[in-house]
C-alpha cells in the first residue's frame, strides 16, 4: 500500500491532467475517465477513516431518467406490437450461460465475451447476444418450429463509444423464425418487419442491405482465397462500412496474408450494388458461375426480391456484395438496416455527450440478422438441424436518435400515465380525497392524490400542468353536500359539475377521446 504522501502526489498530478484536458476541450468520455481515476485516488486517502464511494456507473453503462424511460417504453411498444402482429410468441433465458455454450460461436468477436468467476463448480459467461441462447433453448427442449421474439439485456466487453450508442450493457430486440419452410418466405418476412418498425419510428431515411454467406464464400473461392481464410477475410470485409477499401485491402494483404491479386478481385465484386437485376447479371458472370454455392445464393436472392415486391418493401432494399456480417454462425441470407440520413439534425453543441457532428448517432446500422441453419445442430446431441432466420433491432442507437428528436422538438414527454388528480379546495378533506381516489383506482382509472393533509389548490393544479395530467377532480364542502365533483380540464381550465354516480363514466369517456 502506498503511503499518504505518495497518494497525495498522485492526486496532484492527476488533478493537473484533468484541468489540462478540460482546458483543451477533450471529449467528455476521456475527461470522465480521468476524473474517475482522480476520485479513486482521493478515496484511497479516505476521510476520517471512512471509505469514500466513487459515484459513477461502470464504464460502458448508464442510468436512464424517467423522461428517457418514457421514450424507451414507446419504442419497445412499437417493436413488440409489430412482432405480435406477425404472430410471434415470447420466451426468456438466463442472463448468463455456461461458458462452453458461447465459446466458438462468434468468430473474432469471441474475445468480447464477459467471463464470470467460477462461483459454484460451473464456468459461466454473460450472454453476448440472444441468438445463441435461443439455439441452445431449441436444442435442449427439442423444439423444431417456433416464431419467437425476445427482448433482454446482453453484455460485451467492448471499447464503449457511448456518444454513438455503443455500450457494454444494452438491450437487444430479436425476432426469429425456426423451422423447415420453403425458401425465402420467412426471410422476406423478417425484412418486412424491419421495414415496418423503422418506418413507424420515423427515424429518418434508411436502406436495408442484403447479401448471402454462400455468395460471399463462392466469391472468396473464385477469387483465390484459401478455404481456411474464408472466415477471417469475411471479418475484414465486414469492416467496409467503417473503413475505406484501401485500408480493408491493406488488412487482408499485410495482416491476414492474402495475395494482392485475390484482394483486387474481391474489390471488384464488393463495390457492386443493385437488386434482382444484379443477381441475374452475376448468375451470368463467368467467374461466379464456377461456384455452385454462389449460384444457389444468387438464385435465392432473386426469389427473395420477388417476395419483397409482394410485401411492398423493395424501395428500401438493396443487394450489396460488400455486406459480410462477421458472426460465424450465418449460413445463408444476411441483412443489415442502415440509417442513411438522420431524422433530426445533430445539436450544435451537445454538452450531454460531447458528440461531434461526425459522430452523430443519427447515421449507421440499426438492425441486422440473417439465416443460421447450423447453430441449433451444434447443441443437439444427434446433430439434428433446425433451420432458423432472424433479425435483431439495434435498440440503443434507436433510443439515442429518439432522445435527440425529443430534445430538438418542443413537445413535452410525459413520464407518468396519470389521467386524473383528486384535489380539494378546502382544508380537512383528506379522507374524502382518499375515498374518491380509491373508487377511481377500483374502476381501473390511473389517479393520484397529493401526500399532504391540506395541500393548497394552486399547488395541486400546478402539479397537473407540469406532469401533463389532463383532468382534476376537485372536492369541496359544497360539492360534497350536492353529491357532485367539479371536473376540471387542465389544458382549457374549463370546469363542470358531474354527479358522483356519473364521475367514473365521464372520466373514462374524456380520457378515451384524448
Amino acid at each position: 500500500m502506498e503511503d499518504r504522501a505518495q497518494i497525495q502526489e498522485h492526486i496532484k498530478t492527476q488533478g493537473e491532467l484533468v484541468r489540462r484536458l478540460k482546458a483543451e476541450k477533450a471529449s467528455k468520455e476521456q475527461i470522465d475517465e480521468e476524473v474517475a481515476k482522480l476520485l479513486q485516488l482521493k478515496a484511497q486517502l479516505g476521510e476520517d477513516g471512512k471509505h469514500q464511494f466513487v459515484l459513477k456507473t461502470p464504464k460502458g453503462t448508464r442510468d436512464y431518467n424517467p423522461k428517457q424511460m418514457a421514450i424507451r417504453e414507446k419504442v419497445f411498444n412499437t417493436i413488440i406490437s409489430c412482432f405480435k402482429r406477425h404472430g410471434a410468441e415470447t420466451i426468456d433465458t438466463p442472463v448468463f450461460e455456461l461458458k462452453e455454450t458461447l465459446t466458438g460461436k462468434y468468430g473474432e468477436d469471441s474475445k468480447l465475451i464477459y467471463d464470470l468467476k467460477d462461483q459454484g463448480g460451473e464456468l459461466m459467461s454473460l450472454r453476448y447476444d440472444l441468438t445463441v441462447p435461443f439455439a441452445r433453448y431449441l436444442a435442449m427442449n427439442k423444439i423444431t418450429n417456433i416464431k419467437r421474439y425476445h427482448i433482454a439485456k446482453v453484455y460485451r466487453r467492448d471499447n464503449p463509444a457511448m456518444t454513438r450508442g455503443r455500450y457494454r450493457e444494452f438491450y437487444q430486440c430479436d425476432f426469429d423464425i425456426a423451422g423447415q419452410y420453403d425458401a425465402m418466405i420467412p426471410d422476406a418476412e423478417c425484412l418486412k418487419i424491419v421495414h415496418e418498425i423503422l418506418s413507424e419510428l420515423q427515424l429518418g431515411e434508411f436502406c436495408i442491405k442484403v447479401n448471402d454467406r454462400r455468395i460471399l464464400d463462392g466469391m472468396f473461392a473464385v477469387c483465390g482465397v484459401p478455404d481456411e481464410k474464408f472466415r477471417t477475410i469475411c471479418s475484414t470485409v465486414d469492416k467496409l462500412d467503417k473503413m475505406s477499401w484501401e485500408d480493408v485491402k491493406k488488412e487482408m494483404v499485410n495482416e491476414k496474408g492474402l495475395s494482392e491479386e485475390a484482394a483486387d478481385q474481391i474489390g471488384e465484386y464488393v463495390s457492386m450494388q443493385g437488386g434482382m437485376d444484379l443477381a441475374e447479371r452475376l448468375l451470368q458472370d463467368q467467374k461466379m458461375c464456377q461456384s455452385k454455392q454462389a449460384c444457389a445464393g444468387l438464385s435465392d436472392i432473386k426469389l427473395l426480391f420477388s417476395y419483397l415486391q409482394l410485401f411492398q418493401v423493395t424501395d428500401k432494399v438493396v443487394f450489396d456484395l460488400s455486406l459480410a456480417r462477421g458472426l460465424d454462425y450465418y449460413t445463408g441470407i444476411i441483412y443489415e438496416a442502415v440509417l442513411t440520413q438522420a431524422g433530426v439534425p445533430p445539436p450544435a453543441n451537445d454538452s450531454q455527450n460531447g458528440a461531434s457532428s461526425e459522430e452523430s448517432v443519427g447515421v449507421g446500422s440499426v438492425a441486422g440478422g440473417g439465416r443460421y441453419d447450423g447453430l441449433v445442430g451444434m447443441f443437439d446431441p444427434k446433430g439434428r438441424k433446425v433451420p432458423c432466420v432472424g433479425v435483431s433491432i439495434g435498440i440503443e442507437r434507436i433510443f439515442s436518435i429518439m432522445e435527440q428528436k425529443a430534445e430538438a422538438s418542443a413537445e413535452k414527454v410525459r413520464t407518468t400515465e396519470v389521467q386524473v388528480m383528486v384535489a380539494s379546495a378546502q382544508k380537512n378533506l383528506l379522507e374524502e380525497r382518499l375515498r374518491l381516489v380509491t373508487e377511481l383506482w377500483n374502476a381501473g382509472i390511473k389517479a393520484e392524490v397529493m401526500y399532504k393533509k391540506n395541500p393548497k389548490l394552486l399547488s395541486q393544479l400546478q402539479h397537473c400542468e407540469e406532469a401533463g395530467v389532463p383532468l382534476v377532480a376537485i372536492l369541496g364542502e359544497q360539492e360534497l353536500k350536492d353529491g357532485v365533483v367539479k371536473l376540471r380540464v387542465v389544458s382549457t381550465r374549463e370546469e363542470v359539475d358531474i354527479s358522483r354516480a356519473d364521475l367514473i363514466a365521464e372520466i373514462k369517456r374524456r380520457t378515451s377521446e384524448a
